[in-house]
Order: C-alpha cells, then sequence, then structure tokens
C-alpha cells in the first residue's frame, strides 16, 4: 500500500495511491484528518482495511493534479540518524561512536516530491544526503529490538538538504539542517507488508542523472531495531514520527573538488521497492 499526503486547491488531504490514482481517504473517513492521525488511530491495517472499504465509492485525485506534500506534513518529531554508513563516518574523519548520533529537523524544512529544494541565500555550499525515512505507525517507549519493526509504519525516500558551512560552525548539527525548503521526503510511504527486508533495500542518489551514492541498508551500523529501540529509551515515539537512517559515503563535501547542489540541477533519490523523489533546485532569490 503507497500512503501520500497532498494539497489539491487549496485543500490539503492525504490518501492511497490505486491504480495510478488517489483514493481520497481523509474524505473518505472525517475522524482521519492526516495521515498520522489515522495511523495513530487506526494503524497501517485500519487504514488497510478503509482503503478496502472506499474503493469503489471514494471521491478520486489524479496524481498529476496534486501538489505533493511531505509523506507526513506535521510529525511531533523528526529523528535524524548521523554517521551510519561506515564509508560515510571514514570520509567525515569521525570516530565511531558507542551509540548512535542523533540529531532533529523541524517539519518547515522539508517538501513533497517534485517540489523545490531552495538553496539558501546565506551559503552555496548546499549538499545531497539521500536516505532511507522510517514512519512510526504504533507509538512507543523503551521498545525492544525485537519488537522494533512491529511500531514502523513503513518507508519512504528523504533528501536529508545540508548547508555544510552552517552545519560546521560548531560540533552540533542542528543550523545546517534545518534552513527552510532544504530538504524533501517522499513521493509516498510504502507500508511495511509490501517490503520483504529492510535491510536488503538498496538507496541510490543521482544529481543530474550522474549516481553519487548508492548502498543498500544491510550497511548500516546501526540497525533500523537498534535505531527505534535506542531513540525509544529517551522519547516516546508517536504515529506520524520520521526517523531518518543516515546516508551512504559520497556525500559532495568529501569530494575533490566539493560537489554543489546549485540552481537549475535536479537531485533523485530512490529506494528499491518504494519510488524516486526528485527535486529540482531554486535560489531563494
Amino acid at each position: 500500500m503507497k500512503l501520500l499526503s497532498y494539497r489539491s486547491a487549496d485543500r490539503r488531504s492525504w490518501g492511497a495511491l490505486v491504480d495510478g490514482e488517489i483514493l481520497d481517504l481523509a474524505a473518505a473517513n472525517p475522524g482521519w484528518p492526516t495521515l498520522a492521525y489515522a495511523l495513530g488511530d487506526a494503524g497501517a491495517d485500519g487504514i488497510g482495511n478503509a482503503v478496502t472499504a472506499a474503493a469503489n465509492t471514494a471521491h478520486r485525485v489524479a496524481l498529476d493534479s496534486v501538489e505533493l506534500l511531505p509523506v507526513v506534513p506535521d510529525p511531533q518529531k523528526i529523528l535524524c540518524v548521523g554517521l551510519n554508513f561506515e564509508k560515510h563516518r571514514i570520509e567525515t574523519g569521525r570516530e565511531r561512536t558507542e551509540y548512535p548520533v542523533i540529531f532533529t529537523r523541524f517539519p518547515d524544512t522539508f517538501v513533497g516530491h517534485g517540489a523545490p529544494l531552495v538553496r539558501p541565500a546565506e551559503s552555496d555550499r548546499f549538499d545531497f544526503e539521500g536516505e532511507v525515512a522510517l514512519v512510526i505507525g504504533r507509538g512507543g517507549r523503551r521498545i525492544a529490538q525485537d519488537n522494533a519493526l512491529d511500531h514502523i509504519a513503513g518507508v519512504t525516500c528523504l533528501n536529508d538538504g545540508s548547508i555544510r558551512d552552517f552545519q560546521s560552525h560548531t560540533h552540533q548539527f542542528t543550523p545546517g539542517k534545518n534552513f527552510p525548503a532544504t530538504g524533501s521526503m517522499g513521493p509516498w510511504l510504502v507500508t511495511l507488508d509490501e517490503i520483504v527486508d529492510l535491510a536488503e533495500l538498496e538507496l541510490t542518489t543521482r544529481l543530474n542523472g550522474a549516481e553519487v551514492q548508492r548502498a543498500p541498508l544491510s550497511d548500516l551500523t546501526y540497525s533500523i531495531p537498534e535505531i527505534v529501540a535506542y531513540c525509544s529509551s529517551w522519547t516516546e515515539l508517536r504515529p506520524g514520527d520520521v526517523i531518518v537512517t543516515g546516508t551512504p559515503g559520497g556525500i559532495g563535501a568529501r569530494r575533490e573538488p566539493p560537489l554543489w547542489m546549485k540552481p537549475g540541477d535536479v537531485c533523485e533519490v530512490e529506494v528499491s521497492g518504494v519510488g524516486v523523489l526528485r527535486n529540482a533546485i531554486v535560489g531563494e532569490d
């Protein structure tokens, strides 16, 4: 099942992709105004039942007639794991840590598939970071690794676009990760029941059609169950929260010469079995 959030005629909604069209599940289920709310109320299984019930009666919208939003436009938390591919850790010169490196992003830093990523006026060091993002379907605190997958609704593609000079102002990543509209998430969430093995998902990033990153999730330093268990040890995960699992080696900042995203470029993040997230780059001015 593919779930997405969108805007159509100034109305924000969400739905399921069925036969190339969007089944408007918000209209069919007024008690579920957003995907995050529906996950909290019914979970992915309940949404699946709603898709079946509404398949022949719910309003449908052409996919190419809407503006796609980030899969979850309103998460309570966006938790990002840094340095979680060994090749990326090595290229940054960082020591391996005993625990996952976690930083946060704000919801307004993300746009959806097809929307432009905005290089801010303050910097031209705008870097790509293709990643796989998890969306929490069932909340919890102190989740055991053995139960972690039960709490994941599904996965989506994410570009953790980074302003590198601001990121390195101090040892805290926050400024370089939170300029508005510098990251993207989408095009849709693929529910976990459609993914045979998370570890075998392959992540690829392309800039202007040229491959710049590629790695399977089996290369993660901290596995998905480890990440979910660790994050839930210190914060309560809630339905709709997003956990971003890390980027592979090959980032633009560590190339010679550096490779920055600039206005006119197009960046794509592809996750096997999920889809392709595509965004053009524009200047803020």
